[in-house]
């Protein structure tokens, strides 16, 4: 068998995601059955090799790659450090938005975000945090997005009850605060902090020192009387 064949067949198989017939392998290789079983049995052969990572197995009515059973504990910790792996701003208001709202549809989770979610739930699918959870009765029927089981094992929780308090944006603060704090800031308004635009001639030493009262000359001149030369100056002409 042309090694050739044998290479694209595993190609084949590894980028499909689902068993392929032994007839469609058959129709995209362009070759009639017989080959392509002989090359299906050349390949099997080959992951049957020690230090083979995949196999080739017959399920569900066609062929496909598998990884080696006794490769699972490294897979597993793969899977591990994709759930715990740093997860971004944008996902972690998007995951915010979607535990307290759920079901929610994409559209109300961008109109509450002000931005595209696309991107930041398609993240969310691939690291199964968020899942489809039907369609909203809605023109176009846009699909509803909720939580995961992997989602409250992620941040330790039992169920969504164990979800903290959450304050909306804008809410008033509790009574007594007396901070003068905002909703969302956690710090003093600005009309607290910044001076007003008066302010400054108030001060004492913002434009200078404050004039004071004027004060008249200790050896004033009588009226009409010019002013003396001072000693030592050539008289004038």
């Amino acid at each position: 068998m042309n090694p050739e064949t044998v290479a694209s067949l595993e190609a084949l198989l590894f980028a499909s995601d689902t068993p392929l017939p032994l007839e469609r392998v058959a129709e995209v290789l362009d070759l009639p059955v017989e080959e392509t079983r002989q090359a299906v049995d050349e390949l099997r052969a080959a992951c049957a090799e020690p230090g083979r990572g995949v196999v080739l197995v017959e399920v569900g009515g066609g062929i496909r790659l598998v990884t080696r059973p006794e490769l699972a504990p490294v897979l597993l910790r793969l899977q591990r450090l994709r759930v715990r792996s740093r997860t971004s701003r944008a996902a972690i208001e998007t995951l915010v938005i979607i535990a307290y709202r759920q079901p929610i549809s994409r559209g109300e989770i961008e109109h509450l975000r002000g931005v595209g979610a696309e991107s930041v739930l398609t993240h969310l699918l691939e690291r199964r945090l968020v899942r489809v959870v039907g369609r909203k009765a809605a023109p176009g029927r846009p699909l509803l997005y909720g939580t995961t089981r992997e989602f409250l094992e992620h941040f330790g929780l039992r169920d969504l009850g164990d979800l903290p308090p959450f304050d909306p944006p804008g809410a008033p603060p509790a009574p007594g605060n007396g901070s003068g704090t905002t909703a969302g800031g956690g710090g003093s308004e600005a009309s607290d902090v910044l001076p007003t635009p008066d302010s400054r001639a108030t001060e004492p030493g913002a434009d200078g020192p404050t004039p004071g009262p004027e004060e008249e000359p200790a050896n004033p001149r009588p009226a009409g009387e010019a002013a003396r030369p001072p000693a030592g100056a050539p008289p004038r002409v």
